[in-house]
């Protein structure tokens, strides 16, 4: 019994060998705390429990699967796999169906979201092509890195999705910044998106996109309409005091107060049933998480990695302050799902895969540095 025991331990050892244990276990009580608040927000659903369990051990299979690639590998392969990201995207524009535009594409099984491959292939990219050039990279070095952005955010903008456009383009950025470019470029790039605002107001922003804005600015002015979600959400998150009301207690959601309660707005319902200490608990891993992946980045010896482990590792960062703030009525709703919490199978699989991406730079840094 002793041999077989002594046998598990070491297979067990072995498959885990490339897994960064620290991540992993902050993962693992995100989405233990994202399944039970799921349950709870879900009129305790099993259903939808079971099926985002399943999810993320897909999720999990795929992080595991990319964490054994040595980053050479995946270095090889990021031309291909930024091609093939694409491909859905032209797809969706043709047979894809949503409630405001052409998201998704049915697969009769699950509805799968195309935009989101890209949160993972295109800082791969965006890596890919700074690695091959002097860094800090010059003026074609960043025009080139900009066209690669451009293509698939222009596509997601054409279904459209604003929401998800701005974090797979802000994905690509983080390797440009974190490849040397000076921050003047990205206030050049700002003072650009503003000036353009007023054409994006009259020609570009369908008229559910004004409304979030405009009631990003003033809920007040529709509490019953367009206000609506932002007001129920605050209401969510101040119910729920230091302690919050216990779990399965929450009455904004129970109550269908509050909409989109098991998605978007999911973190509301954490913030109602377990308060400022549950708040701060799930924070705290987030931050976790992130400061892994950018110590991973910083301990990585070739330039590919470091770009695309910090890349990844800021972009989960920005997920979970677009959503914070947008159920805190800080910025408008656009759309974004919390990080392993929101209810959601290609967002789930595409995030814990680009961490196993990460995990991977850990596991197989090379004896010599290079590019």
């Amino acid at each position: 019994m002793r041999v077989i025991l002594r046998w598990l331990f070491d297979l067990i050892a072995r498959a885990l060998r490339t897994v960064d244990l620290p991540l992993l276990g902050a993962l693992l009580a995100l989405m233990a705390i994202g399944l039970a608040v799921l349950y709870s927000a879900g009129d305790h659903s099993m259903r939808m429990v079971l099926a985002q369990g399943s999810r993320f051990g897909a999720g999990l299979v795929a992080m595991w699967l990319l964490s054994r690639m040595p980053t050479s590998q995946l270095r090889n392969w990021t031309p291909l796999i930024y091609g093939a990201s694409l491909l859905p995207l032209l797809l969706v524009l043709a047979i894809g169906t949503g409630k405001h535009g052409r998201h998704w594409i049915d697969l009769k099984v699950f509805y799968f979201q195309p935009a989101e491959l890209l949160k993972l292939s295109l800082p791969m990219m965006v890596a890919w092509y700074l690695n091959r050039q002097a860094l800090p990279p010059k003026f074609l070095s960043v025009l080139v890195a900009g066209v690669v952005i451009a293509v698939p955010t222009l596509l997601i903008l054409l279904q459209p999705d604003f929401g998800t456009a701005m974090l797979v383009g802000i994905s690509g950025a983080f390797a440009l910044y974190l490849a040397g470019l000076p921050w003047w470029w990205f206030g050049a790039a700002f003072g650009g998106i503003a000036a353009i605002a007023p054409v994006a107001w009259f020609w570009l922003l369908r008229p559910y996109q004004k409304d979030r804005i405009l009631t990003f600015l003033n809920p007040e002015s529709d509490p019953l309409g367009t206000g609506w979600n932002i007001i129920q959400s605050k209401i969510a998150i101040g119910a729920g005091g230091m302690t919050g009301k216990g779990w399965l207690q929450g009455s904004q959601s129970h109550l269908n107060y509050l909409p989109e309660h098991t998605t978007d707005f999911i973190f509301a319902v954490l913030s109602e049933e377990f308060g400022w200490l549950g708040v701060a608990v799930v924070l705290s891993l987030y931050l976790f998480v992130v400061g892994r992946c950018l110590w991973i980045a910083a301990e990585a010896r070739d330039g590919y990695s470091r770009l695309i482990a910090g890349a990844l590792g800021l972009a989960f960062f920005v997920y979970v302050i677009v959503n914070g703030g947008m159920i805190a009525g800080l910025l408008p709703v656009v759309g974004v799902p919390m990080p392993l919490l929101s209810y959601g199978g290609t967002s789930a699989v595409s995030l814990l895969a680009g961490l196993g991406v990460v995990m991977a730079v850990r596991a197989h840094r090379p004896v010599h540095g290079g590019r």
